[in-house]
């Protein structure tokens, strides 16, 4: 695409970045951070009609450390925001297979391709489409967050009556509301390169690993010969160094020579299972921002573009009470997922259930497709996976029947 400043092929110009502007600055929602939460809260702030002021510290594009997957719900909350081709020009992946800590696996059509898409074109496709839409957009990093009663100073010099935070794991807003990041064990930290793809038909890759469980490898084909790779790991209060994460990486995808890997990152990741208050008063936390990361899968993109369009919209219509009205809209449209969610990572503590998950899932495909579905979208746990996951725990020892 070539609209709003990029160009067909990941190409992308500079779009939209003026200097920081002087005091008296006032805005009806301002957003902290334009990452796809915080492009997404631009986008549905734009449709109800509100002036929009979309901060970021970078000026785009610019990298971001993530395995870059795209997976069918986000483009279905892309498709609502009228940003329909935000994955032009990249091949679709039909199939994930996943390897347990045991060593089973299970690899199947997905119930809807997903995408690889690298975070330097995609995070600044969504910005232009906001930049399109009417939203303003300045290079500043926010440092103060004064919340006051009929408005919200950020820095001093930009006022607005309803600010979004979407400004990432550390981010500046969400400790203006006195909520620190998360602890060890709700917190994973992940290192991200690009190597040669695999051979064979494409599919998204995910390894989990015995040793260090929770933890996994993964490698996603983007379809230009490359594939985003890395290696995540849950912290429990030990210092991990990037040797360590770079050998568990070699160690789970044995096809990739580490000498190959380029572009490495390393980024913190917020487990879901320990989210703050969504919002107060003017005040409303999206994305990572809000601890929003799947527990089970570690994927960030569906829930920061559902997370900040919410936001977005209850900024722009009910400032005064955007928190509540906020909360109140992903209580509704993630809370029972989100639930069903931090259930799945408790019980995949254990590694055997993670192992019987992934036969279960290979046995039967509406089991894999309720996996794929909580662990990629906002699909919920039932009866039958849970039955199907208990038998084989129970089966596992037992000797074949003849």
């Amino acid at each position: 695409m070539t609209d709003g400043g990029v160009e067909q092929g990941g190409a992308v110009e500079q779009v939209g970045v003026g200097e920081q502007g002087g005091a008296g600055d006032e805005f009806d929602v301002v957003v902290v951070g334009a990452g796809p939460a915080g492009s997404a809260a631009a986008l549905a702030a734009r449709r109800a009609g509100a002036r929009v002021l979309l901060l970021d510290r970078a000026d785009f594009p610019r990298d971001k450390a993530c395995g870059d997957g795209i997976a069918a719900h986000a483009l279905d909350v892309l498709d609502e925001l009228g940003v329909p081709d935000a994955v032009a020009g990249y091949p679709p992946l039909p199939a994930l297979r996943m390897v347990s800590p045991g060593g089973d696996e299970v690899a199947r059509t997905l119930p809807r391709p997903a995408y690889t898409v690298p975070r330097t074109v995609f995070d600044a496709r969504l910005v232009a489409a906001a930049v399109a839409a009417g939203a303003q957009l300045r290079r500043h990093a926010v440092r103060r967050v004064e919340v006051r009663a009929d408005r919200v100073v950020l820095d001093g010099a930009v006022t607005a009556a309803a600010v979004v935070g979407a400004d990432g794991a550390g981010s500046v807003v969400r400790r203006a509301l006195g909520h620190p990041v998360n602890p060890d064990r709700h917190l994973a930290l992940a290192l991200r390169g690009y190597a040669p793809a695999r051979p064979g038909p494409p599919e998204q890759l995910i390894v989990t690993s015995a040793p260090r469980w929770p933890a996994y490898a993964w490698s996603f084909p983007i379809g230009d010969g490359r594939a985003n790779v890395g290696y995540g790991e849950v912290l429990r209060g030990e210092p991990l160094t990037r040797a360590h994460l770079v050998d568990r990486l070699a160690a789970l995808l044995p096809g990739t020579d580490p000498a190959t890997v380029t572009d490495l990152r390393a980024h913190h990741l917020p487990l879901s299972t320990h989210r703050p208050a969504p919002g107060r008063g003017r005040v409303a936390l999206a994305g990572d921002a809000l601890s929003l990361i799947n527990p089970f899968t570690g994927e960030g993109i569906f829930y920061a573009l559902l997370s900040g369009a919410l936001a977005g919209a209850a900024a722009a219509r009910s400032p005064e009470h955007a928190g509540r009205r906020y909360t109140d809209a992903l209580r509704r449209r993630l809370g029972v997922h989100l639930r069903h969610s931090s259930t799945a990572a408790w019980l995949a503590r254990r590694r055997l259930v993670v192992d019987a998950a992934v036969r279960a899932a290979r046995r039967d495909d509406r089991v894999y497709r309720t996996v794929v579905e909580l662990g990629l979208g906002d699909g919920r746990l039932d009866a039958r996976t849970l039955g199907m996951i208990g038998f084989g725990l129970a089966t596992r020892d037992r000797p074949p029947r003849r």
